[in-house]
């Protein structure tokens, strides 16, 4: 018989309202604030974006969406925009070359500021309509969710930047955690049963996250917490990067061509790993999350502990039961906290904190198909050679996530806020 129970639980979660759209473009800057306007226009991979085309992009959403159609005879603020802040929309047209962001000197970074303030005033104008506001209601929803993303991109990306440079900028100054007492790691256990996963829609969504769908699960257990920085150092001091053993085979080419000896961002001085934060580099706080670890490396670590990964089925029946809280970005921590384990039996950081990698590769759901519109490309072509995460973490913000939200990279990316939690079969 299908368990229904659980869903109603989360259901309460997901209909927390419609996002603001002055109050979402607000947070979008406000996350600038401490930067130099030298700081907006550095790229340091390819993966990265600048911090600059992040809040113009954001803004060509609404633009190439809403405005260009809603609008007669609407005039773009700059034609050669559509070009510049085209992500990767083939159907809208060409785009300049993703790698090559970091080259865009112009427009200016208060050009840019300008361009989104143009469009906010034509759009709070748009949605003053309530007809308009009606009809457009889902692409505006969408745009908001989107630039939430970006919103998230900005503050990893601008961390990968600091990182790379000798001066050590620091992007928010705050005193350093203090270890506590996070406790054995221990299991909670769900029994074999056939539940409903996916989204079920009432409220704003992802398609990714759909159709709803039965999945029959296998009796498993999930660890009670994340992985830690100090038993991630065990598996680091037991050789476990020098071991080829623990690591799936593409995962040990990576490791060797790469040079991998740590999480992203550690160094050690001496026998100290010390590692580089938002707020400043510290010494490794082993009560902390471990974090900006690749697939791969959760993937060997949970090896070495004898475990795996959890199924994002398994993760999704897990956090069914969960309230949704948790370090995300509105705590202006910018780095994943340590928990004091009370009651071995509660789930904790399920939300916040890190993306947890699951074993699950991102493909569509049962029944899923992709809209035949410009915005079908939003996630459906990306559905190959990628694995899912999810939770959100420190740098997600909280009216963003879901328990149905399926976030999705490459496995050997890293420079996400992404863990670890461990699962094993009963």
């Amino acid at each position: 018989m299908l368990k229904l129970r659980s869903r109603f639980v989360y259901h309460s979660q997901m209909t927390k309202g419609i996002l603001s759209y002055q109050d979402v473009r607000q947070q979008t800057v406000a996350l600038c604030a401490s930067l130099k306007t030298e700081d907006f226009c550095a790229q340091s991979m390819p993966d990265v974006s600048p911090t600059k085309w992040h809040l113009a992009h954001t803004t060509w959403f609404f633009e190439t969406f809403i405005l260009s159609k809603a609008m007669a005879r609407y005039r773009s603020y700059n034609d050669c925009f559509k070009y510049l802040f085209n992500s990767y929309y083939n159907g809208i047209g060409e785009q300049f070359p993703r790698e090559s962001r970091g080259l865009l000197s112009r427009p200016t970074v208060e050009e840019v500021l300008d361009y989104r303030k143009k469009i906010d005033q034509q759009m709070v104008a748009l949605l003053r309509n309530k007809k308009q506001k009606e009809k457009w209601n889902y692409f505006v929803q969408l745009g908001l969710h989107h630039e939430q993303q970006h919103q998230e991109l900005i503050i990893t990306d601008i961390k990968h930047v600091f990182s790379l440079n000798p001066l050590q900028p620091v992007y928010k100054k705050k005193a350093p955690k203090r270890n506590v007492s996070v406790g054995k790691m221990n299991w909670v256990r769900f029994n074999e049963e056939e539940t409903l996963l996916g989204h079920e829609g009432v409220g704003f969504h992802f398609d990714n996250e759909g159709p709803l769908h039965r999945a029959t699960l296998i009796p498993f257990q999930i660890a009670n917490r994340l992985v830690t920085n100090g038993e991630y150092l065990k598996f680091i001091e037991a050789g476990g990067y020098k071991k080829s053993q623990y690591w799936l085979s593409k995962g040990w080419e990576v490791v060797q061509r790469e040079k991998w000896n740590a999480p992203l961002y550690w160094k050690k001085e001496g026998k100290e790993w010390f590692v580089m934060t938002l707020t400043g580099i510290k010494k490794v706080n082993t009560s902390e999350p471990v974090c900006h670890v690749s697939y791969y490396e959760a993937d060997a670590f949970a090896s070495w502990m004898n475990a795996r990964l959890p199924s994002e089925a398994e993760w999704e029946r897990a956090s069914q039961e969960v309230s949704l809280k948790g370090n995300f970005v509105q705590k202006k921590s910018f780095h994943p906290q340590p928990v004091e384990k009370k009651n071995q039996q509660v789930l904790d950081q399920l939300f916040g904190d890190v993306w947890e990698w699951t074993r699950s590769p991102y493909v569509p759901y049962p029944g899923y198909v992709a809209s035949k519109t410009a915005v079908g490309e939003y996630n459906g072509k990306f559905m190959c050679n990628q694995m899912v995460l999810r939770g959100g973490s420190c740098a997600t913000s909280q009216d963003h996530i879901r328990s149905t939200y399926r976030n999705f990279f490459y496995p050997e990316d890293r420079w996400q806020f992404s863990g670890i939690r461990l699962a094993k079969d009963l």
